[in-house]
């Protein structure tokens, strides 16, 4: 008897750790906005986002008021952070600038005119009650005389509950972030260069073998 009531009890708890209502995912999600800025990125192919450990984990994290980065079992993104980030901010510069940005691989026939490279230092809800996002972004530009950008951001958003915010806080404050990042990106703002390519790139194979042969000597 006393052998069925303790595995009895292991039943239940093991069904009460598999309960999926008892597990929350949050999504990343920018707001859509009404502006329209011109396209200065034409095409361009958005390589996977660069984030923190902390950051590119399955579990939404914060800081405590001691300064160590925390997380929860039971508060989860719902998709991998890191593609989630890179297809949202893809979209959003999209969507507000008319350029065509696509996360790589890139899936059209016409190869992009650009690449872009957004490397994130911080993307952590810190404990004065702020969301911070910040690192650099890089945008390729091959072609001689191309425009080349090296520049920064560091966005702060404050995160409604402020030291106590709860994880839909941080995921709303994350995603008003990726938009705020995706309006810099798209009108090349933020401390940094831009840089001129001063020579074509290389001939691919192709175009070498495609081009005529010179006649021979004596021909």
């Amino acid at each position: 008897m006393r052998q069925f009531l303790t595995a009895t009890l292991v039943l239940a708890a093991l069904a009460g750790c598999s309960n999926g209502e008892k597990t929350a995912r949050y999504l990343i999600d920018p707001p859509a906005s009404a502006e329209r800025l011109p396209n200065r990125l034409g095409t361009t192919e958005l390589r996977d986002v660069s984030l923190p450990e902390y950051a590119s984990a399955g579990e939404v994290s914060w800081q405590s008021a001691d300064g160590a980065v925390r997380s929860n079992t039971r508060q989860l993104w719902a998709d991998n952070p890191q593609r989630a980030f890179t297809q949202s901010l893809a979209r959003t510069i999209s969507d507000i600038s008319g350029a065509t940005v696509i996360a790589e691989p890139w899936p059209l026939a016409e190869p992009p005119r650009r690449t872009l490279e957004v490397r994130v230092e911080k993307a952590l809800a810190q404990s004065n009650g702020t969301y911070r996002l910040s690192g650099r972004y890089f945008v390729g530009d091959s072609r001689s005389g191309g425009a080349n950008q090296a520049r920064s951001f560091d966005i702060a958003v404050p995160m409604s509950g402020g030291e106590d915010a709860s994880p839909a806080a941080v995921a709303r404050a994350q995603s008003q972030a990726i938009a705020q990042l995706a309006r810099q990106i798209a009108v090349l703002g933020g401390p940094g260069s831009a840089l001129r390519t001063s020579s074509p790139p290389p001939a691919a194979m192709d175009d070498i073998f495609s081009q005529p042969l010179p006649p021979l000597e004596g021909s």
